[in-house]
C-alpha cells in the first residue's frame, strides 16, 4: 500500500534535497504540501495572494494553462467562461485559472476570452514546478477535444498575430510549459490532479465539473474540431 502524501517528502538530487512529486489521478485523501500552499500567485493588479488561500474555505477547480498566447488555451478558457456562476455557487465551488505570464496580461486575456471567474499568474512557474507539471511535449494521442475549434495552422497564425500586434512581443509565458487541472480544498486536500502531457491533453470540462457536483454545461452547436 502506498504511503499517503501527508507532508513534504524529499529525495536527493545532485547532492541536494528536492521535493518528491505529487501523485497523479484521483488522489482523494492526499494533502498539498504547506510549502506549495504558501507560494504566491499574482492577481490582475499585481497583488500577491497565497496559493492555498484560494481554496482554503471551499473546493476549487484549478486549471493551469500553458501560456496566454496558446490558441488551445484561449479556446479552452473561452469554454470555461461559459460556465454560469450560478452553477458554481449551487455546488459551492470556485473556478480558478492560473497562467504563467506577467500579471499585465491577465486583463487583456480575460477581455479576449470573456472569462470572468478567478484568474491569477505564477510568473516564475514555481507552483507549476512543485506540482510536477510537464515541460515539453509528450507524443501521445489525446483524442479530439470538444473545446478546440481551430486547426493547428489557423490557430498558430492567430497566436503569432496576437504576439506581433500586442504591446509587448512575447509569448506571455514559457511556450514549452504544459498545464494541468486539480480539484483542491477545502484546506490543502487534493481530490484530483491531472498533468497535461501535451497541448491537447487537457481534461474535458464537463468531466471535471462532474467530479465537483457542478451541472453539465452544453458546449455543442459549434464548428467541429479540425486537425491537420
Amino acid at each position: 500500500m502506498a504511503t499517503p502524501f501527508l507532508a513534504p517528502v524529499t529525495r536527493q538530487v545532485s547532492g541536494r534535497a528536492a521535493p518528491a512529486s505529487i501523485p497523479s489521478g484521483p488522489e482523494s485523501g492526499q494533502l498539498l504540501p504547506a510549502t506549495v500552499a504558501e507560494l504566491p500567485v499574482l492577481d490582475a493588479s499585481g497583488r500577491r495572494v497565497l496559493f492555498g488561500s484560494l481554496f482554503r474555505e471551499r473546493r476549487a477547480v484549478v486549471v493551469f494553462v500553458r501560456h496566454f498566447l496558446c490558441y488551445i488555451c484561449k479556446e479552452y478558457v473561452e469554454d470555461l467562461a461559459k460556465i454560469p456562476k450560478s452553477f458554481l455557487q449551487e455546488a459551492n465551488v470556485t473556478l480558478i485559472v492560473i497562467g504563467q505570464s506577467s500579471y499585465h496580461h491577465i486583463e487583456p486575456f480575460c477581455k479576449l476570452t470573456g472569462y470572468c471567474h478567478e484568474i491569477y499568474v505564477d510568473p516564475e512557474r514555481e507552483i507549476y514546478k512543485r506540482l510536477g507539471m510537464k515541460r515539453g511535449e509528450e507524443i501521445a494521442s489525446s483524442g479530439k477535444s470538444p473545446h478546440v475549434k481551430s486547426n493547428i495552422l489557423s490557430g498558430s497564425i492567430r497566436s503569432l498575430w496576437r504576439a506581433v500586434t500586442g504591446p509587448l512581443f512575447d509569448f506571455q509565458g514559457d511556450p514549452a510549459q504544459q498545464g494541468g487541472t486539480l480539484v483542491l480544498g477545502p484546506g490543502n486536500s487534493i481530490h484530483f490532479i491531472h498533468r497535461d502531457r501535451n497541448r491537447l491533453d487537457h481534461k474535458p470540462i464537463n468531466s471535471v465539473l462532474q467530479l465537483v457536483g457542478v451541472q453539465h454545461v452544453d458546449f455543442s452547436g459549434r464548428p467541429s474540431v479540425i486537425h491537420v
